[in-house]
């Protein structure tokens, strides 16, 4: 029977920030509050895939005696289960990777620790941060708190719905072509994209490594702006990440969207969109009309040809990622191999689950010899040109509009049967993912159903500030 799992009674990180200030709150209260949302709802959710109660709760303690300082301490935040954590389980929703406890922290949690957050346990994902709908992780399928016979969205659904159930103050979940933008669009909470190299990938288990990115799920804009500001700058660990400088994410986030030139493309409201989805947004674009933005119809012609190019170059670079992955060095290994070839290819089958094993296969085939020029190559240049699409655009607009999600969340075994259908779930996201831009989801209104649609914002290369000015300027609309 579909449950309503939504817990609205959790501070904002900016709200319980300043009651820890003022002692009229304590770390551990406000941990042992989301330890108790999990020990209640987490049963039907199944967001977590381990919990660190006693870590978590000393954590608390230290920041109530002042002994962790920074800006999110005393904060209780989860981590999706594909970044590493000294000492925790880690196994990117994997069985092969089942038993394996890192020997080091990622770069985004250890700045975490630096920043004085609690942190509360490993969130579950879509296998290896492959999927749509959370429900492709070993250790079983997430369901939306908005209603527990609907999916959360994917990869990143059990860090989308531990914010959503109250689990958590705030998350850490990984986009590669969606993955944090769609979930929180399904499961009514804010999820941010940053631009590609703002957020160090060291310690990340790589998908596809020119496409992956860190970013939070949070309850608001401004919160999301504060974790980006506790967990961006470069890295000498990450060849990747940037050197520019990280700004005061919520210095102009106050300023409204008077003056802003907002973009519309016409290609993400054409066939295929929900009116259920439809209404909401071009409700909200309306009254960022009347707050002050200058309204700006755009295009972005390469569109249609997002999702094969995504899929061209997400799989190759999962099919030479995941090639570490063969029962020799870590995780799982086939008992029962008679030889070394044996034991790789028994170990790949038990390991690996179905979506897992489609995207290497797919990934090898278009890196193969013959089909690599028609294929992997091709799909890059046509990246090139949908990354020309956005700068075109930007030479227009301050940031651009669009529906994060052709739909609503979909029931749970909905699509499961129909790859390319759960595919096309993406399709309004692979585009910034591509391009390398930055983007975020902010709750925009629900359906009849009273489902949750998010309306996606979407920015210019490490221009953030300007997602989180309209971001905040959207929270702030007339309902």
């Amino acid at each position: 029977m579909s449950k309503n799992l939504v817990e609205a009674g959790l501070p904002k990180i900016s709200e319980a920030l300043a009651s820890l200030a003022d002692r009229s709150e304590t770390s551990v209260a406000l941990t042992e509050r989301c330890l108790s949302a999990i020990d209640s709802r987490d049963g039907v959710v199944n967001a977590y895939l381990s919990v660190d109660r006693e870590g978590a709760l000393a954590q608390a303690r230290r920041a109530d005696a002042g002994e962790a300082t920074g800006p999110l301490a005393g904060i209780p935040i989860g981590i999706k289960d594909v970044l590493a954590v000294e000492g925790q389980p880690a196994t990117a929703g994997s069985k092969i990777l089942e038993g394996y406890h890192p020997p080091y922290t990622a770069t985004a949690v250890r700045r975490l620790q630096d920043a004085g957050a609690v942190l509360l346990g490993k969130i579950n994902c879509d296998e290896f941060a492959m999927g749509s709908s959370n429900e492709n992780s070993a250790y079983g399928p997430v369901r939306n708190p908005h209603d527990t016979d609907r999916v959360p969205g994917g990869s990143s659904g059990g860090s989308a719905a531990a914010v959503a159930a109250g689990m958590a103050l705030a998350t850490l979940g990984t986009d590669t072509g969606g993955s944090i933008r769609q979930p929180a669009s399904f499961c009514g909470v804010v999820g941010l994209l940053p631009t590609y190299g703002r957020v160090s990938r060291y310690g990340l288990i790589a998908f596809a490594s020119s496409l992956d990115r860190i970013g939070p799920f949070t309850s608001s804009t401004r919160d999301a702006a504060l974790v980006l500001g506790a967990i961006a700058g470069h890295d000498p660990l990450d060849a990747t990440s940037s050197t520019i400088a990280v700004p005061d994410y919520t210095r102009d986030i106050d300023r409204g969207v008077k003056g802003l030139r907002l973009g519309v493309p016409s290609e993400y409201f054409a066939e295929g969109l929900d009116p259920e989805v439809r209404r909401p947004v071009e409700e909200t674009i309306e009254k960022l009309r009347a707050a002050g933005a200058e309204i700006v119809p755009v295009s972005l012609p390469h569109t249609r040809y997002a999702v094969p190019t995504y899929y061209v170059i997400a799989t190759a670079e999962a099919s030479s990622n995941l090639a570490r992955f063969d029962g020799v060095r870590y995780g799982y290994r086939a008992c029962d191999a008679k030889t070394l070839s044996d034991m790789y290819r028994l170990s790949r089958e038990g390991g690996f689950g179905p979506e897992v094993k489609r995207r290497i296969l797919l990934g090898t085939y278009v890196l193969s010899a013959g089909y690599y020029d028609a294929y992997y190559k091709k799909a890059q240049q046509v990246r090139r040109l949908l990354t020309d699409d956005f700068l075109t655009a930007f030479g227009q607009v301050d940031a651009i509009l669009t529906p994060t999600a052709p739909t609503a969340a979909f029931k749970l075994g909905e699509k499961t049967d129909d790859p390319m259908a759960m595919y096309l779930a993406d399709i309004y996201t692979v585009t910034a993912s591509l391009a390398g831009i930055c983007g975020l989801s902010v709750p925009c209104g629900t359906t009849s159903d009273k489902l949750p649609v998010g309306l996606q914002i979407l920015g210019k290369h490490f221009d953030e500030s300007t997602l989180f000015r309209v971001g905040q300027a959207v929270e702030n609309l007339p309902r």
